[in-house]
């Protein structure tokens, strides 16, 4: 169960209250669990990292949002599935060098057909979805967004990996962090959340803090956040 305070359980009502989106304009919000020590996986998976309260959040995360966007790393790692919910929500994956094939879950399994977001220079198969070009030999993330925007999809919930992360923090499009402390220290070489080119630190405010038994869900948002409406 979720806590703000002792003896106070936060409602369903309650956290869609503080994790919603704002209206009116684009919105990415990324969401990670990692451990006391900054690692982001547990043998390669973010499962073993994972918790009920953890758990919550990242489904509602998905309930809130508008489209998932994720890297292909973090498809083909944590064997990603298609849309299956009542309310389809559409996957969209970033991969620059076309490293998706038809016969994966995310394409056999689904309700609704994801969007692979690509380049030009992407040596693909044919898949079974929406693809989207944007860029020549790296994918433009501000492309993408807007190609996601253009299709009405503006509520982003950005799921991974570090790489995708850091680059779309180093672009200036991601508003807000939903961030699971989990209460273990893992060592060894996992990566942090974000991966990618060293850019000046972005400053966040620390908008909620809530506590379930010793894990920590902690979200953020971008101080003088950019100014997307929708078009």
């Amino acid at each position: 169960m979720l806590w703000p305070s002792p003896g106070v359980e936060m409602t369903d009502t309650a956290l869609e209250s503080l994790y919603g989106y704002p209206s009116g304009r684009t919105w990415v919000t990324a969401n990670f669990v990692s451990s006391v020590d900054g690692a982001v996986s547990v043998d390669g998976r973010s499962a073993g990292l994972g918790s009920p309260a953890d758990r919550r959040i990242y489904l509602l995360g998905r309930e809130l949002a508008d489209v998932v966007l994720v890297g292909s790393a973090t498809v083909l790692a944590e064997g990603y599935r298609g849309a299956r919910r009542a309310r389809p929500l559409p996957i969209a994956v970033v991969t620059a060098r076309g490293s998706l094939t038809p016969d994966l879950p995310l394409f056999t399994d689904t309700a609704v057909p994801p969007i692979v977001i690509t380049t030009e220079a992407a040596r693909m198969p044919t898949l079974p979805a929406d693809v989207v070009i944007a860029g020549e030999t790296e994918v433009d993330l501000g492309v993408a967004v807007a190609a996601l925007a253009a299709r009405g999809l503006h509520r982003i919930d950005l799921e991974g990996g570090p790489r995708l992360f850091g680059s779309m923090v180093a672009a200036g499009l991601v508003d807000a962090l939903n961030l699971t402390v989990a209460p273990l220290l893992a060592v060894g070489d996992a990566s942090r959340i974000a991966h990618g080119p060293v850019i000046p630190p972005v400053d966040l405010a620390l908008t909620s803090v809530l506590r379930a038994d010793d894990v920590l869900l902690l979200r953020y948002q971008r101080r003088n956040s950019r100014s997307t409406s929708r078009p």
